[in-house]
């Protein structure tokens, strides 16, 4: 399967020269190990992947025992796999490098030597017992890697068509018209269901059975599951309770996250960490809440009011709808003809919130409760700095609407509140582009172009 990754891995090989060794961090099942294979393959005149899931002893002993040696290094680590090394042509890649930090600490010693290029793929990089002891190596260039996107859900599917004339209606602020449009949604609505895990995709590629994606998406929800269990030691019935109660939040109305649903008098304080894994784990996508939207969002975040939402959406959906197990053939027929009468807007801004994520953009929202003065009173979905900031009018307000009757007293009166600040104000909708009254209205599609 086609990944826009890939070209980063390209552009690295180009530019690094072997200077730098390239990590790539992800969620489990992401295609990780995957893409760094298919790189290898087609990129390097022979390689080597060491799987620290599944090596043994004395490939672990080669790095405690022989890194001021690495001619015997080398020789031991070519005869163990039976691969013939070629110096400047060849590539090694630490495969859940994670697990054995050591490795990923040697990476110092390893570029310094020049003769070999590296990639490490991992997930939980940044937990203190998988950095714990070791030195960062500041010759770790570090990219991170998302479930698919809808280009790269579009090209599974052999379409390599439609989100060029998507891109291009974008930039000439044009709507689809209706039969582009209608093909485009239904295109979208079944990456919402089946969402961008490669082995999800490819089944749903292999047979169109929602029963069958949906028994993929519990494996892969069952061995996070398990990583839980066995990586988040110490508080792992905490990250269980967040990533458990997760649908349940994003299906209120505000959707902030409620720390004392999980247990009486909870506080964030208590399972900072917990969120933290889960965060670090690639397993969820954490919004949090601007107190000023202005420049610098990051700046004005509040670290404990935020939301959370599932980093693949179709995930969440499995995950959600789990009555006796299986999310039901008749959830995924209403969900595919937008016949869904509840929780759709959960899902809808969940995938928004993924879109835009693996665009690039940290998630950010607006809320204000106030009980006394009720045109400070609204619920901003995101916010987005735009590319090039200037003097004013940098933060455009985000509104995710699922359903095709709605009112937008919140946008409204965030540009009349925020004026100076505001930037162009979009609404996310089922329908097709257009441009009313100042505010862009723009097909859920087209949120990866923001």
């Amino acid at each position: 399967m086609k990944r826009k990754v890939y070209a980063e891995l390209t552009k690295w090989k180009k530019n690094s020269s072997g200077k730098t060794a390239l990590l790539i961090d992800g969620a489990r099942r992401v295609g990780k190990s995957y893409i760094a294979e298919e790189f290898a393959k087609s990129s390097y005149k022979s390689y080597i992947l060491i799987d620290f899931n599944q090596v043994d002893d004395d490939i672990r002993n080669l790095f405690q025992h022989y890194l001021r040696d690495l001619d015997t290094f080398f020789m031991y680590l070519s005869t163990y796999y039976n691969v013939k090394l070629y110096e400047h042509e060849s590539l090694i890649i630490f495969d859940e490098v994670q697990l054995f930090p050591r490795a990923r600490s040697a990476i110092k010693y390893l570029v310094a030597d020049g003769r070999y290029d590296y990639i490490e793929t991992g997930s939980l990089m940044s937990i203190k017992k998988n950095v714990q002891d070791i030195l960062i190596p500041s010759e770790e260039r570090h990219i991170q890697m998302y479930p698919m996107d809808f280009e790269e859900f579009l090209w599974a599917l052999d379409n390599d068509t439609l989100m060029p004339v998507i891109r291009k209606q974008y930039e000439a602020d044009k709507p689809m018209g209706q039969i582009l449009h209608r093909k485009a949604m239904d295109y979208f609505r079944q990456y919402m269901i089946v969402g961008g895990m490669p082995q999800a995709v490819l089944e749903y590629i292999q047979t169109h059975d929602f029963d069958l994606v949906d028994q993929v998406k519990r494996d892969i929800l069952t061995l996070y599951r398990a990583d839980i269990v066995k990586h988040a030691r110490g508080y792992e019935m905490k990250v269980e309770s967040i990533f458990d109660e997760i649908p349940a939040q994003l299906k209120k109305h505000e959707k902030k996250f409620c720390f004392s649903s999980l247990s009486k008098d909870a506080r964030f304080r208590d399972y900072e960490d917990a969120l933290f894994w889960l965060n670090d784990a690639m397993i969820v996508n954490i919004a949090y809440r601007s107190s000023e939207p202005n420049i610098g969002l990051k700046l004005t975040m509040e670290r404990l009011t935020l939301k959370c939402y599932m980093a693949d959406t179709g995930l969440l959906i499995s995950h959600a709808f789990d009555e006796n197990g299986l999310a039901s053939e008749e959830i995924y027929k209403k969900l595919l003809f937008d016949k869904l009468e509840v929780n759709n807007g959960m899902i809808m801004e969940n995938i928004v919130a993924q879109m835009l994520t693996a665009s690039g953009h940290k998630l950010y929202y607006y809320s204000n409760s106030s009980r006394e003065d009720k045109d400070s009173r609204m619920e901003i979905d995101f916010l987005i700095a735009k590319s090039k900031i200037s003097n004013r009018h940098n933060i455009s307000p985000i509104e995710v609407k699922s359903g095709k009757n709605y009112t937008l007293s919140s946008i409204h009166k965030f540009m009349k509140k925020y004026a100076e600040q505001a930037h162009i104000p979009y609404v996310l909708h089922t329908g097709d582009y257009r441009n009313e009254n100042g505010i862009v209205y723009l097909p859920l599609y087209m949120t990866p172009l923001l």
